[in-house]
């Protein structure tokens, strides 16, 4: 008897995978993929409940809740967020704070926002971007303080590092507004993603690239900065001297020039510095924009005469790799930079893991040969 009742289990049991198994194949027979409805009959309860399940609602019954879940590793239901989207007709609204002062570089993330704007209006993905005077912290966290969660999903803020940016971040945060840190971080801030290059092994590189051009020349090197504020510069000037005291002994790493992307400043101080220091051999240029500084650099040396390193390229840049100014420049994708950021504050919205290879930037070296 206990023999018949285990075989009747197991035949009912088997039925009611083939019933399950059925709404989850077409016409022709082809297996698709299990829909919300389907999930709900393998549980025996409403839509609702499945909703309020899949969603982490409350009012939902321990019982009906280890249904749904049961039901979810037997039929091998997948959550397809952006079907979800589209059934409840939610756009995804996210922005990018970038600074209002910049150059070449700065001109190339906007168009790269612009252009990825217009390519996800058709996925519900409403992308905006406004540019703010980013070097006054206390100014960055008055707009940060008045971002409302009802207007906006996510931001990519690039912004220097300051305690008054990140208490604002961690504020944004706390309201469920997605958070990523664009191309320059805030220290101690784990909860926010990032998106950008290691900043010590770019630094470090280009430690490297300068030593080996100049090679056993002794001199010294001048680092130009736009701000020494911006936790990418520091991280890339630890970097570089990292390599260089390690390993480049003939070198002599000069303090930090900042030129707050101003022309005129510019001018003064790198004029400055080379007529103060004729045995300079090399420039690094580790902030993103680097025409300005080049250019004043220029006034006062032939170029060509000096081993020259910069970051990102831009049309200045390529021109400088051409014509022999520039001896390399180590750069990043901003359109995979953009790209990034956008994925991450939308699984963050669909609360998705996120696939960290494809949002690993790395960094490539150009030269005038593989332009």
């Amino acid at each position: 008897m206990q023999a018949v009742f285990e075989v009747r289990t197991s035949i009912l049991a088997f039925l009611s995978f083939l019933r399950e198994m059925s709404a989850v194949c077409n016409s022709s027979g082809a297996i698709m993929r299990p829909t919300a409805k389907d999930l709900a009959e393998a549980a025996g309860v409403s839509l609702a409940t499945v909703d309020r399940v899949l969603n982490n609602r409350p009012n939902v019954s321990k019982k009906a809740a280890r249904s749904v879940q049961e039901a979810i590793e037997r039929i091998g239901f997948i959550r397809n967020p952006a079907a979800v989207s589209l059934a409840r007709n939610k756009s995804y609204k996210f922005r990018f704070i970038l600074p209002k002062s910049g150059d070449l570089y700065l001109g190339e993330l906007l168009r790269r926002v612009e252009n990825l704007e217009a390519a996800l209006k058709s996925d519900l993905t409403d992308i905006d971007c406004v540019q703010i005077p980013t070097e006054d912290a206390h100014g960055v966290a008055k707009y940060l303080t008045g971002i409302s969660e009802e207007t906006v999903d996510g931001i990519a803020l690039m912004a220097p590092e300051s305690p008054q940016v990140r208490d604002a971040l961690m504020r944004l945060l706390e309201r469920d507004i997605k958070v990523v840190q664009f191309l320059s971080g805030q220290e101690k801030l784990p909860a926010a993603d990032f998106v950008g290059v290691d900043n010590f092994a770019a630094g470090a590189t280009a430690g490297r690239l300068i030593g080996t051009f100049v090679r056993q020349t002794r001199g010294k090197v001048m680092i130009v900065a736009e701000t020494m504020q911006s936790l990418d510069s520091i991280q890339r000037r630890h970097g570089f001297d990292t390599i260089i005291n390690e390993q480049f002994a003939n070198l002599t790493c000069l303090p930090s020039i900042e030129t707050h992307a101003d022309e005129k400043r510019a001018s003064q101080i790198i004029g400055r510095v080379l007529e103060s220091n004729k045995d300079v051999v090399a420039a690094y240029i580790l902030s993103s924009e680097a025409r300005i500084p080049l250019l004043a650099a220029a006034a006062t040396s032939d170029l060509r005469n000096l081993s020259v390193v910069v970051h990102e390229r831009t049309p200045f840049t390529e021109e400088g790799l051409r014509d022999g100014s520039i001896n390399a420049v180590i750069a990043l994708d901003p359109g995979h930079a953009v790209r990034s950021a956008v994925r991450i504050m939308r699984a963050r919205a669909d609360a998705r893991e996120l696939l960290a290879e494809q949002e690993r930037l790395r960094i490539e070296i150009l030269l005038k040969e593989n332009l």
